[in-house]
Protein backbone atom coordinates (compact mmCIF):
# COMPACT_ATOMS: atom_id res chain seq x y z
CA UNK A 1 0.00 0.00 0.00
CA UNK A 2 3.18 2.35 0.12
CA UNK A 3 1.87 4.07 2.81
CA UNK A 4 -1.34 4.95 2.27
CA UNK A 5 -4.20 4.78 4.81
CA UNK A 6 -5.06 1.12 5.55
CA UNK A 7 -8.68 2.39 6.42
CA UNK A 8 -10.89 5.38 5.15
CA UNK A 9 -13.85 6.25 5.63
CA UNK A 10 -15.13 8.08 2.42
CA UNK A 11 -17.25 11.01 3.92
CA UNK A 12 -17.40 14.78 4.76
CA UNK A 13 -20.25 13.63 7.78
CA UNK A 14 -18.57 14.59 11.00
CA UNK A 15 -21.90 12.13 12.35
CA UNK A 16 -20.16 8.98 10.42
CA UNK A 17 -16.68 10.00 11.73
CA UNK A 18 -17.98 9.82 15.02
CA UNK A 19 -19.71 6.76 14.61
CA UNK A 20 -16.68 4.96 12.73
CA UNK A 21 -14.42 6.10 15.67
CA UNK A 22 -16.39 3.50 17.81
CA UNK A 23 -14.66 0.60 16.27
CA UNK A 24 -11.51 2.29 17.66
CA UNK A 25 -9.46 1.99 14.62
CA UNK A 26 -7.41 4.56 12.91
CA UNK A 27 -8.97 6.33 9.52
CA UNK A 28 -8.87 9.02 7.14
CA UNK A 29 -12.21 10.85 5.92
CA UNK A 30 -11.81 11.82 2.53
CA UNK A 31 -14.82 13.05 0.46
CA UNK A 32 -16.27 10.80 -2.29
CA UNK A 33 -17.23 13.67 -4.89
CA UNK A 34 -19.82 11.56 -6.10
CA UNK A 35 -22.97 12.97 -7.72
CA UNK A 36 -25.73 11.83 -5.18
CA UNK A 37 -29.03 12.54 -7.86
CA UNK A 38 -31.48 10.10 -7.94
CA UNK A 39 -31.60 8.52 -11.28
CA UNK A 40 -34.75 8.32 -12.97
CA UNK A 41 -37.18 5.97 -11.20
CA UNK A 42 -34.69 5.07 -9.01
CA UNK A 43 -36.54 3.79 -5.24
CA UNK A 44 -34.81 5.13 -2.11
CA UNK A 45 -33.36 1.89 -1.08
CA UNK A 46 -31.99 1.77 -4.56
CA UNK A 47 -30.77 4.83 -4.53
CA UNK A 48 -28.51 4.57 -0.89
CA UNK A 49 -27.29 1.69 -1.77
CA UNK A 50 -26.18 3.03 -5.09
CA UNK A 51 -24.65 5.67 -3.85
CA UNK A 52 -22.90 3.75 -1.01
CA UNK A 53 -20.77 1.80 -3.39
CA UNK A 54 -20.22 4.51 -5.68
CA UNK A 55 -18.80 6.42 -2.86
CA UNK A 56 -16.79 3.40 -1.31
CA UNK A 57 -15.50 2.52 -5.44
CA UNK A 58 -14.83 6.33 -6.46
CA UNK A 59 -12.24 6.68 -2.97
CA UNK A 60 -10.98 3.03 -3.54
CA UNK A 61 -10.18 3.85 -6.97
CA UNK A 62 -7.39 6.56 -5.51
CA UNK A 63 -6.34 4.46 -2.89
CA UNK A 64 -5.89 1.14 -3.75
CA UNK A 65 -5.06 -1.59 -1.10
CA UNK A 66 -7.18 0.19 1.05
CA UNK A 67 -10.43 -0.84 2.80
CA UNK A 68 -13.06 2.22 1.71
CA UNK A 69 -16.17 2.83 3.76
CA UNK A 70 -19.17 4.71 1.64
CA UNK A 71 -22.37 5.35 3.15
CA UNK A 72 -25.81 6.98 2.57
CA UNK A 73 -29.18 7.86 4.15
CA UNK A 74 -32.24 8.96 2.73
CA UNK A 75 -35.78 9.25 4.78
CA UNK A 76 -38.15 7.57 2.67
CA UNK A 77 -41.91 9.08 3.17
CA UNK A 78 -44.53 7.06 1.24
CA UNK A 79 -41.50 6.00 -1.32
CA UNK A 80 -40.16 10.05 -1.87
CA UNK A 81 -37.13 10.89 -0.72
CA UNK A 82 -36.64 13.76 2.45
CA UNK A 83 -33.03 15.33 1.73
CA UNK A 84 -31.45 17.86 3.87
CA UNK A 85 -34.06 20.12 4.88
CA UNK A 86 -30.98 23.38 4.52
CA UNK A 87 -32.92 25.51 5.99
CA UNK A 88 -35.36 26.28 8.96
CA UNK A 89 -38.79 26.71 6.66
CA UNK A 90 -38.11 23.24 4.67
CA UNK A 91 -37.34 21.80 8.41
CA UNK A 92 -40.58 23.29 9.59
CA UNK A 93 -42.18 21.93 6.66
CA UNK A 94 -40.42 18.28 7.01
CA UNK A 95 -41.96 18.02 10.11
CA UNK A 96 -45.28 19.06 9.94
CA UNK A 97 -45.46 16.70 6.85
CA UNK A 98 -44.11 13.91 9.34
CA UNK A 99 -46.25 14.39 12.06
CA UNK A 100 -48.37 11.67 13.39
CA UNK A 101 -46.93 9.34 10.66
CA UNK A 102 -44.04 6.47 10.22
CA UNK A 103 -40.36 7.19 8.35
CA UNK A 104 -38.11 4.51 6.80
CA UNK A 105 -35.41 5.81 6.86
CA UNK A 106 -32.64 3.91 4.65
CA UNK A 107 -29.33 3.70 5.42
CA UNK A 108 -26.38 1.66 3.08
CA UNK A 109 -23.17 1.14 3.86
CA UNK A 110 -20.48 -0.27 1.63
CA UNK A 111 -16.73 -2.16 1.50
CA UNK A 112 -14.42 -1.52 -1.35
CA UNK A 113 -11.74 -3.62 -0.54
CA UNK A 114 -9.46 -6.46 -2.70
CA UNK A 115 -11.24 -5.43 -5.60
CA UNK A 116 -14.85 -5.80 -4.77
CA UNK A 117 -17.49 -3.72 -2.88
CA UNK A 118 -20.03 -5.15 -0.87
CA UNK A 119 -22.83 -3.29 0.53
CA UNK A 120 -25.43 -3.57 3.20
CA UNK A 121 -29.07 -2.05 3.94
CA UNK A 122 -30.73 -1.37 7.15
CA UNK A 123 -34.12 0.06 7.80
CA UNK A 124 -35.43 2.11 10.81
CA UNK A 125 -38.62 2.92 11.13
CA UNK A 126 -39.47 6.27 12.91
CA UNK A 127 -43.15 6.78 13.84
CA UNK A 128 -43.36 10.84 14.95
CA UNK A 129 -45.84 11.63 17.61
CA UNK A 130 -48.05 14.31 16.74
CA UNK A 131 -46.53 17.69 16.54
CA UNK A 132 -48.22 21.12 16.99
CA UNK A 133 -46.30 24.13 14.48
CA UNK A 134 -45.49 25.61 17.92
CA UNK A 135 -43.23 22.45 18.85
CA UNK A 136 -41.59 21.99 15.43
CA UNK A 137 -40.59 25.73 16.11
CA UNK A 138 -39.08 25.17 19.56
CA UNK A 139 -37.42 22.08 18.26
CA UNK A 140 -36.05 23.56 15.07
CA UNK A 141 -35.00 26.41 16.54
CA UNK A 142 -32.61 24.78 19.29
CA UNK A 143 -30.91 21.77 17.12
CA UNK A 144 -30.96 23.54 13.73
CA UNK A 145 -31.09 20.05 12.01
CA UNK A 146 -30.50 21.67 8.55
CA UNK A 147 -28.12 18.93 7.63
CA UNK A 148 -30.02 16.07 8.50
CA UNK A 149 -32.31 13.66 6.45
CA UNK A 150 -35.94 14.39 7.93
CA UNK A 151 -34.69 17.52 9.89
CA UNK A 152 -33.81 15.88 13.42
CA UNK A 153 -30.82 14.86 15.28
CA UNK A 154 -32.12 11.26 17.14
CA UNK A 155 -29.08 10.99 19.11
CA UNK A 156 -29.95 14.77 20.38
CA UNK A 157 -32.84 16.43 21.35
CA UNK A 158 -34.79 15.48 18.59
CA UNK A 159 -35.72 11.71 20.21
CA UNK A 160 -38.29 13.89 21.83
CA UNK A 161 -40.34 14.31 18.46
CA UNK A 162 -41.05 10.56 18.51
CA UNK A 163 -43.36 7.49 19.60
CA UNK A 164 -41.03 4.56 18.70
CA UNK A 165 -38.25 3.38 16.57
CA UNK A 166 -37.78 0.31 15.24
CA UNK A 167 -34.72 -1.09 14.16
CA UNK A 168 -31.95 -3.63 14.14
CA UNK A 169 -29.01 -1.24 14.72
CA UNK A 170 -29.53 1.67 16.50
CA UNK A 171 -26.45 3.40 14.90
CA UNK A 172 -28.00 3.43 11.17
CA UNK A 173 -30.19 6.49 11.87
CA UNK A 174 -27.86 8.47 12.90
CA UNK A 175 -25.87 7.57 9.45
CA UNK A 176 -23.73 4.78 9.42
CA UNK A 177 -24.73 1.26 10.46
CA UNK A 178 -22.19 -0.03 13.06
CA UNK A 179 -23.43 -3.88 13.27
CA UNK A 180 -23.24 -3.79 9.56
CA UNK A 181 -19.91 -2.02 8.76
CA UNK A 182 -17.69 -4.43 10.97
CA UNK A 183 -19.49 -7.35 9.53
CA UNK A 184 -18.43 -6.04 6.29
CA UNK A 185 -14.91 -5.11 7.26
CA UNK A 186 -14.73 -8.67 9.16
CA UNK A 187 -16.21 -10.08 5.73
CA UNK A 188 -13.22 -8.38 3.73
CA UNK A 189 -10.25 -9.87 5.90
CA UNK A 190 -10.16 -6.91 8.51
CA UNK A 191 -9.98 -8.52 11.92
CA UNK A 192 -12.23 -7.28 14.50
CA UNK A 193 -13.20 -8.55 18.08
Amino acid sequence: MSGGPALVLASTSPYRRGLLSRLGLPFDAIPPGVDEAALQGESPADLVVRLAAAKAAAVAALHPGARVIGSDQVADFDGAVLGKPGSRERAIEQLQAMSGRSVAFRTAVAVAANGRVASALDTTLVRFRRLDRAAIERYVDREQPYDCAGSFRSEGFGIVLFEAIETRDPTALVGLPLIETARLLRDSGLPLP
